[in-house]
């Protein structure tokens, strides 16, 4: 009962975007999994909307930050500034300090400024001239990323992609939903109607709560074998680490609360595999030229991989 209030939420977000509830789910995971979310894909498919929807509902502060080539590390994280009155530097905190903060491609600014957030994504705090900062709790990161344009990009090195829990690839409305948000937006802007369904407390609540959803030790076994796998399968130049298994483990607590269950199910670990590792893995170049992609490893490592008997 605890987690009604997330069906409230993706109801809230329902009414700017259409479909997609696939997504919207995802992005909750992320969220009650206290991760952080790459929603990846071409542009217009609505990564923008749905981060602020999600902010909105939530009752959360929100911030937006266009990456750049030009983008400074202190355009994010803050600056001090010399007062003049007073003698003294004050600190000028950036728009990192907020609950939801939308990286919006982030694949288009300098690793260095990208490497800027992995405090921040990790620590939950920014450091500026040897003070540290605690961010706001709820702390989420939202980045997307377009992986169709190349030109004038900068991949995020495996670091970076490795502190985002989930990666989401929302893809394109069907017929009816296209229809649907032609008809939508005609004459209104459903964002602008949009209010607050929850709150940060009671985020943060959640995030509480989901850390008690039991994991059986066989569907804990199953996670460290599908990881394990994923570091000797000859398709692949390196692995996921043991922060992918926590994050399986994580989205699969949030995934099963979210289905009203207070337990994990190997179903939910399958469900997740894909959007939890799948960017965590480094393919060999032959398999890459080859058309191969990380999906179809995961994909035969779970056809594979015995399931183990669910355990409530």
């Amino acid at each position: 009962m605890q987690f009604d209030s997330c069906a409230a939420i993706i109801e809230n977000i329902s009414r700017v975007i259409v479909g997609k509830r696939d997504t919207m789910e995802l992005l909750l995971v992320g969220l009650l999994a206290d991760g952080h979310v790459l929603l990846e894909d071409a542009p217009g498919l609505g990564k923008t909307l749905l981060a602020k929807a999600l902010a909105l509902s939530i009752g959360a502060s929100f911030k937006r930050v266009q990456f750049t080539p030009d983008l400074l590390p202190a355009d994010i994280t803050g600056f001090n500034i010399y007062n003049p009155q007073s003698g003294q530097f004050t600190f000028q905190h950036g728009p990192v300090m907020t609950h939801v903060l939308l990286a919006d491609e982030i694949n288009r600014t300098i690793p260095r400024t990208q490497a800027s957030l992995l405090e921040s994504m990790e620590e939950r705090q920014v450091t500026v001239d040897g003070t540290s900062y605690a961010l706001p709790h709820p702390f989420f990161v939202v980045a997307t990323q377009n992986p169709i344009e190349l030109e004038g990009t900068f991949p995020l090195p495996e670091a970076q992609l490795d502190r985002f829990l989930l990666r989401i690839r929302p893809g394109y409305p069907d017929m009816s939903e296209e229809v649907e948000i032609l008809e939508r937006f005609q004459e209104k802007e459903p964002l602008h109607e949009l209010h607050g369904v929850a709150s940060p407390e009671i985020i943060l609540s959640l995030q509480e709560a989901r850390k008690r959803i039991r994991v059986s030790l066989p569907v804990r076994e199953y996670i460290a074998n599908i990881v394990r796998a994923t570091r000797v399968h000859r398709s692949l130049r390196l692995g996921a680490s043991p922060r992918g298994s926590l994050g399986l483990m994580r989205a699969g607590q949030a995934l099963a609360a979210l289905r009203g269950r207070e337990y994990v199910l190997p179903d939910d670990v399958k469900a997740l595999a894909v959007q939890v590792l799948s960017h965590r893995l480094i393919l060999r170049d032959e398999e890459r030229l080859q058309g191969k992609r990380q999906e179809d490893v995961i994909d035969e490592i779970l056809n594979h991989m015995p399931v183990p008997a669910p355990v409530g």
